[in-house]
Formats: structure tokens, C-alpha cells, sequence
């Protein structure tokens, strides 16, 4: 699984900057709005409470939104906007501006959840959500839970659009090298140790099975004469 072509050159240098992901198409956001600087979070003296009938608590349903294949999010009171391109700490400063026509001193939290990584191989396939930014691929891997003796450490493919990277997390000086800053939409390949015999058995069993019970009752056929 994943051969690379004959020629193929995979890259050796993995170590990518940190840096803030960028809102892209087909991300979903969530939006969470307060006024008067998000007063409601904190709430230090309690009086929010004292206004509410007692056993009350407050919900509030979490609503996805689209960034459609133009980048643009289309939002309550305030329509499509462009965010496409933007931090989510550059896109919160844009929609709260557009908020304060509606809000006294609005607070905006926006989150992405469409930030991924699958891990193949060995692990049998997993989406691993990204929590935060700049995580880095052994948080992955644990996530995954771990590499366990079925796969090779000295042998894993972290793919990214045009460009597969090889990674030995065998040794700590390829473990230096190679626990890369993961970016949504990455692809990890942890190689399966083979084992030809157990494999052979296991695709064969079926077929040994039928030629031991044949032989067993033809035996027994030549017995009975």
C-alpha cells in the first residue's frame, strides 16, 4: 500500500514552521456570539443565576457553518462572508466588527472541527481530529494509539498533497527529524511488519482445512475395507 513510483524521491527534511492553520473551503466553523465582552462566560459576582427559576441551567444548540468552494461562511443577521484565507483569530475580529451593529461590545468565539488526519497501516484506519494547531506527529500517533509491534517505526509516510515524507521514529536522531507539524488533510502510513507464513496461513486455512478433512475421511474409507 502506498508504493511510491521507481525514481519516486521521498522527502527527507520534515521540519516545518509553526504556524496558525488557515481557514480553507469545506471547513466547518462553529459560532458562539456574547455581548458586553462576554459578561455571560464569566459571570464573577453570579448574578446571572439570581435572574434565572432555580434548577434552570442554560443551553444553547451548536450550529455548523459551511465555508463553501468560494471561502465564503454563511452567517445569522450577517449573511456570506469571506473567510476563507484568514487564522480563526483573524476571522473572529472580522465577524465581531460585523456584530457590533447588533450587540452592545460583542465577543465571538469561532472554532474549526473539520481539522483531521488519517493514520493508515498498521493502527487499521483512524480519523484523528487536530485539537489545536502545530500538533506534532507522535501527539498523532498516541492519539491513533500508538505504534504498536505490527508496525514498523523506521517506516512511516506522512502524505501531503504532491509530497510524501519518510520517517524513522526508530532512533531519537529520526525521531528529531521527523516529528513534523501535522496540517489538516495529511495522510499517515505506518507500514505493517509482514509476516509471509502467518498471511499465507491465514488466505490458505480455509483450503488446508478442506485437504486435511479429505485425506482424514479417506483414511478412514481404507480403514473400513
Amino acid at each position: 500500500m502506498f508504493k511510491v513510483p521507481e525514481g519516486y524521491k521521498l522527502s527527507q527534511s520534515v521540519q516545518t514552521a509553526e504556524k496558525n492553520y488557515l481557514i480553507n473551503k469545506n471547513d466547518l466553523l462553529t459560532l458562539e456570539v456574547y455581548a458586553n465582552n462576554a459578561e455571560r462566560i464569566i459571570d464573577p459576582d453570579d448574578r446571572l443565576n439570581e435572574t434565572l427559576p432555580a434548577n434552570s441551567t442554560i443551553t444553547k444548540e451548536v450550529t455548523q457553518y459551511l465555508v463553501d468552494t468560494k471561502g465564503n461562511v454563511k452567517l445569522p443577521m450577517l449573511g456570506e462572508i469571506s473567510l476563507a484565507g484568514l487564522t480563526i483569530r483573524e476571522a473572529e475580529g472580522i465577524v465581531q466588527s460585523q456584530y457590533e451593529a447588533y450587540y452592545t461590545k460583542p465577543f465571538v468565539v469561532l472554532k474549526n472541527i473539520a481539522k483531521r488526519v488519517i493514520v493508515l497501516g498498521e493502527p487499521g484506519g483512524m480519523v484523528i481530529p487536530l485539537p489545536y494547531d502545530n500538533i506534532e506527529l507522535v501527539e498523532v500517533l498516541a492519539l491513533a494509539g500508538g505504534i504498536k509491534k505490527e508496525g514498523k517505526a523506521s517506516n512511516i509516510r506522512v502524505m501531503r498533497a504532491d509530497e510524501v515524507f519518510l520517517i524513522d521514529l526508530q532512533t531519537i536522531e529520526g525521531f528529531k527529524k521527523g516529528n513534523m507539524i501535522m496540517m489538516p488533510g495529511d495522510i499517515v502510513y505506518i507500514e505493517p511488519i509482514r509476516r509471509p507464513f502467518t498471511e499465507a496461513l491465514k488466505d490458505y486455512g480455509p483450503l488446508v482445512s478442506i485437504v486435511v478433512s479429505l485425506s482424514t475421511l479417506i483414511v478412514v474409507l481404507y480403514n473400513l475395507k
